[in-house]
């Protein structure tokens, strides 16, 4: 059993971020879990000696992160409770993370590729008729015809999505499913810049085809060279050769 973890008063100085330090020892030490419920403003105000403005403005912050919701009323059920952090929250930080910190594009499609190979591989073993179901429904979209290049990129990350989720990892779903997102933006803008749409959205659908195939033949070499290789030529072939930003030389400036 984990040991107990006090609540101690935290100094005056930076005194929000300094509450959500104090939540999140609660968090690790294992005293609070999905469901809980925080003690109320008044008592983390004396529980920490802090002011409930600073106490207010750690439990918004913990809000939009996707770790507490708020359920309004007086009765047991009332206030902040611990939630599991959905992966629309993990996306929308690593989005604005991998944004912020100008990744090379490099890194960004080595993970990318890591993760999608790994994913295809665990769905070619583990996925059932209804993930099957699911990602057919994606390749059905893509396939229609007159697609515009937005609603054609929706649609391949609703692909990889249903493929990461067929693996039944969950936290490896979760990250596919971030980094896939983050790097939407990058993809549309690719898509955008190319003089002719047609031969290429034909190879990108052949190519999720042939993913799908591999997975529900249970193949799991195959299917994850194909999902790494699709991401690492798509990449190589389309996205790197229509960025627009590059250096005063005109070499491409590999970043996100």
């Amino acid at each position: 059993m984990a040991e107990a973890t006090a609540w101690e008063p935290v100094p005056r100085s930076r005194t929000f971020e300094l509450v959500l330090a104090r939540i999140e020892e609660q968090i690790l030490a294992g005293n609070l879990q999905v469901g809980d419920r925080l003690p109320p403003e008044r008592e983390l105000v004396e529980l920490l000696g802090v002011s409930r403005a600073a106490i207010r403005e750690a439990l918004r912050v913990l809000e939009a992160q996707g770790v507490l919701r708020s359920k309004v009323g007086t009765g047991p059920s009332s206030g902040s409770v611990i939630a599991a952090m959905p992966s629309a929250g993990l996306t929308q930080l690593l989005r604005l993370h991998i944004a912020l910190a100008n990744f090379p594009l490099a890194d960004v499609i080595e993970a990318r590729a890591t993760l999608e190979r790994a994913s295809a591989r665990l769905a070619a073993e583990r996925a059932g008729e209804e993930d099957l179901a699911r990602m057919r429904e994606h390749l059905e979209k893509m396939d229609a015809a007159g697609l515009t290049r937005e609603s054609f990129n929706d649609h391949d990350t609703d692909f990889h999505v249903a493929l990461a989720e067929a693996g039944g990892n969950r936290f490896m779903a979760d990250m596919t499913i971030a980094v896939r997102n983050a790097v939407r933006h990058t993809l549309l803008s690719a898509f955008h810049r190319l003089p002719e749409w047609e031969p290429v959205a034909s190879r990108l659908r052949s190519e999720h085809h042939a993913i799908y195939e591999a997975v529900a033949a249970g193949d799991a070499d195959l299917a994850g060279h194909l999902a790494e290789s699709h991401v690492r030529d798509f990449h190589q072939d389309i996205a790197l050769r229509t960025r627009a930003d590059r250096d005063p030389s005109g070499r491409d400036v590999p970043k996100l």
